[in-house]
């Protein structure tokens, strides 16, 4: 069988520009397809990408959620008032006993015409009526005797003062007469002042008397409470402790030889410049847990602590003899004890155990 072509007509020998153009009737290959503007290649890169940004928005997207949980405000934060900055309580009781100090000392040598002066502590003082002579008393020796805290921003101070008066001149002239009696000494009287603080500009703190001074009683006293130490007893001139305290306390006080030879290693101490005494005794001891009066003559092994109270007598360059006493700390070493520290206090007792349930219910 022959196979059937078909043939194509001759083309016409016609110029196209007379012509009109003929519908095509043959598909013409123009390379890849474009889809508004981009090929089809772009178009799968973009499916990728997209593909990408989805899957790490899926991975991230619990994460970014808790973060901004975490770091969001909560609605208590927001509503809640930020505090005022206010000045430490430390700084403010100092400051309030300084104050109330100064403010004592004008009232007490206030007289007529003084207000002012009073009114740059307590401001309605200007309105005060005074009376008496400017200075006729004195406040000597003030020193602060209580503290206390009554409020937020408020101080109780209660400043002790030595009053001196002023003596007319009538008075002091009959007093030189025969037989008279000696004028009392200065009294010590309390004055309770409340003192407000708060914060000032700058950053510093601002004070003002709430009221004028009150005159109080003396504060109540205490029992002393239990210490550690035992009960004072001669100190013997065989006792290892009574060698190491009077060779260091002479050092120390008077100026005998080099102190740093009665110090434990790491103790760093100076001795008093100028040396205030010309020399001591030391009369007794109290020492840590010991009751009875057996005399000691050894060291313990190296490393034994112990503390004690030393009772002494010092010469001064007048030639008096005045009682002080230290509450030291000892170490043992080589033999020998070594001067630990010089406490600041004597230690007090630790607080006895409570009575068990079962010897309460039996009691």
């Amino acid at each position: 069988m022959k196979s059937l072509r078909t043939r194509r007509p001759p083309a016409e020998p016609s110029s196209t520009a007379c012509k009109e153009p003929q519908e095509q009737d043959w598909a013409i290959d123009e390379g890849p397809a474009s889809a508004g503007g981009w090929s089809t290649g772009a178009r799968a890169n973009t499916s990728t990408l997209i593909r990408w940004g989805l899957w790490c928005l899926i991975v991230l997207g619990p994460m970014l959620g808790t973060a901004a949980f975490l770091t969001a405000p909560t609605s208590a934060d927001l509503a809640r008032p930020k505090p005022a900055p206010s000045a430490p309580a430390t700084a403010g009781a100092q400051g309030a006993a300084g104050f109330a100090q100064l403010f004592v000392d004008e009232y007490l040598r206030a007289g007529e015409g003084d207000q002012e002066r009073l009114a740059a502590y307590y401001p309605a003082a200007g309105s005060l009526r005074l009376e008496g002579a400017t200075n006729r008393r004195s406040g000597g020796q003030l020193a602060i005797a209580r503290l206390r805290q009554t409020e937020h921003g408020v101080w109780s101070v209660t400043v002790a003062a030595r009053i001196h008066e002023a003596q007319p001149a009538s008075t002091a002239t009959s007093d030189r007469r025969p037989g008279a009696k000696a004028a009392a000494g200065p009294a010590v009287r309390y004055f309770q002042v409340p003192v407000a603080t708060a914060p000032a500009a700058g950053g510093a703190s601002g004070f003002v008397a709430l009221a004028m001074p009150a005159e109080v009683g003396a504060p109540p006293r205490i029992d002393a409470p239990e210490l550690v130490y035992g009960p004072m007893r001669p100190a013997l001139p065989s006792d290892p402790r009574t060698e190491a305290v009077t060779e260091f306390l002479t050092a120390y006080l008077v100026g005998g030889g080099d102190l740093d030879r009665y110090l434990a290693p790491g103790t760093g101490l100076d001795p008093v410049v100028p040396a205030p005494y010309t020399g001591l005794a030391v009369d007794q001891l109290a020492i840590e847990g010991e009751q009875g009066a057996e005399p000691v003559t050894t060291v313990p092994d190296d490393g034994t602590t112990l503390r004690l109270l030393v009772a002494l007598r010092a010469t001064g360059h007048d030639e008096v003899r005045v009682p002080l006493t230290y509450a030291l700390t000892l170490t043992a070493r080589a033999g020998r004890w070594e001067i630990a520290a010089v406490d600041g206090a004597p230690a007090p007792a630790p607080p006895a155990p409570a009575p068990s349930t079962a010897t309460a219910t039996t009691s």
